[in-house]
């Protein structure tokens, strides 16, 4: 799990040429989405915009007011979607959510204004256009009847019609890296890459628009536009193959999706944790660890979560013991000093290998973009609480990328306040167009 310099820098290759053969629509395992959000936020986005953010189990609709790009008010209203609605018919799914929508506008009195919604839709998808987003797969705990390869902005437009009780129109749909990257953006002019590194993980970055293949409406002269990689499934046929460890692959044979989001089991929260138990179990069976003897909490899969993991890391990082010792008492073990010492170890390699391969492919990206300076956008769980994958980080891309000045910037609720700016965004374009016609 330690890579030598020349390992390294193998994964650089390979990531730049999945990267590149993406873009050129060649077989990769990355699917390098065309976004079609041509601009950032320029400061003069102003007014009341909806933002719809479904991605798990609990989804938010959200109400912003802009005033030269600044949130001046924001409400928000958390809905639950139950599980007989997360893999019942998809019609009942998009009824509820119209529904939802429906409730929250008429209880802030803005159901006769009509309302550009951005619809931050956090499942895999190809967009044909700003305006249509095509579900490849659901993923997490969704799987809903007669909604894979159809259009999710189509769905929601046809139960919010048949509602007819609102003005609500939803000019664009993202997911929450994009959102990451604009929210980043209105904050920050150098902002470039947007990345999520939490339970799961994905990565996007500005591209110039004339290496961009994947374009299916009319070009208007744009310059750059948001690349969605989907790094999640990088290695998913198998080029990244010569970093996986024996330990990796029962992470993947215990996986519910097995062979598949290859990248994120190697960095995400939903993962590290679970390659830590792998690991520590392992050592225990050789006899190396807790005298051989764990108890079956230890060996039960899922058991040992990554926020744990967080805890350990604090550990190292303050010289103690107390939260290792705190996190193994969990789970019935009563540890040595030198069983304290292999357990931090092990959650140590695990999180530092995660954390070097994010930065290895940031910083290809800050050279493959190669501006003066920029900005990488990030949320996410896994980031926000573990205490050393941001320090990591820092170090490892100054390494990777040298001269290339960059800076890291947590930037909160893209699938939020991102979908929002993003409908703005859409708003002005269709406005241009509108001009540019009329002047034709």
């Amino acid at each position: 799990m330690r890579f030598s310099a020349a390992t390294t820098r193998k994964i650089q290759s390979v990531f730049l040429s999945e990267v590149e053969n993406g873009i050129r629509q060649r077989p990769s395992s990355l699917q390098m989405e065309n976004t079609y959000i041509p601009e950032l936020p320029d400061g003069t986005e102003s007014g009341l915009f909806l933002a719809l953010d479904l991605g798990g189990t609990n989804f938010r609709v959200i109400l912003l007011e802009l005033e030269n790009g600044v949130v001046v008010k924001e409400d928000v209203k958390r809905y639950h979607i139950g599980a007989d609605l997360r893999v019942g018919c998809g019609i009942a799914l998009f009824d509820y959510l119209a529904e939802c929508v429906s409730d929250f506008v008429i209880g802030q009195g803005v159901q006769d204004i009509e309302l550009p919604l951005g619809f931050t839709f956090s499942f895999p998808m190809i967009q044909h256009s700003l305006e249509v987003g095509i579900l490849v797969t659901w993923t997490k705990t969704f799987n809903c009847q007669n909604v894979v390869n159809k259009d999710a902005v189509l769905l929601l437009r046809e139960a919010l019609e048949r509602r007819g009780d609102t003005k609500v129109n939803v000019v664009a749909v993202l997911n929450d890296t994009t959102g990451t990257l604009i929210q980043g953006a209105s904050q920050d002019r150098n902002t470039a890459i947007g990345l999520i590194l939490g339970t799961g993980s994905n990565a996007c970055y500005l591209e110039r628009a004339d290496k961009v293949q994947h374009w299916e409406t009319e070009r208007h002269g744009e310059k750059e536009v948001i690349i969605d990689i989907e790094w999640g499934a990088f290695g998913d046929n198998g080029v990244l193959d010569f970093i996986k460890t024996e330990f990796d692959r029962e992470n993947d044979a215990n996986s519910l999706l097995v062979s598949s989001f290859t990248f994120e089991k190697y960095i995400s929260g939903k993962y590290l944790g679970e390659l830590t138990r792998i690991t520590l179990a392992k050592l225990t069976k050789e006899g190396l660890l807790f005298e051989g003897h764990a108890p079956g909490a230890l060996l039960t899969p899922g058991n040992l979560t990554t926020d744990l993991v967080s805890h350990i890391e604090q550990d190292t990082l303050d010289g103690g013991s107390n939260n290792t010792r705190d996190v193994l008492a969990r789970f019935g073990v009563t540890a040595t000093e030198e069983d304290i010492a292999i357990v931090q170890y092990v959650c140590e390699i695990i999180s530092n290998r995660a954390a070097l391969l994010v930065s290895i492919c940031l910083a290809t990206l800050l050279e493959k973009i190669d501006r003066e300076e920029s900005t990488i956008a990030v949320d996410g769980s896994l980031y926000k609480h573990h205490p050393r994958f941001e320090g990591w980080m820092n170090q490892y891309i100054h390494l990777l990328a040298p001269g290339h000045k960059f800076k890291l910037m947590h930037a909160e609720d893209g699938s939020g306040k991102g979908a929002a700016l993003v409908a703005a965004i859409a708003l002005r374009l269709k406005k241009r167009l509108e001009w540019e016609a009329i002047g034709d």
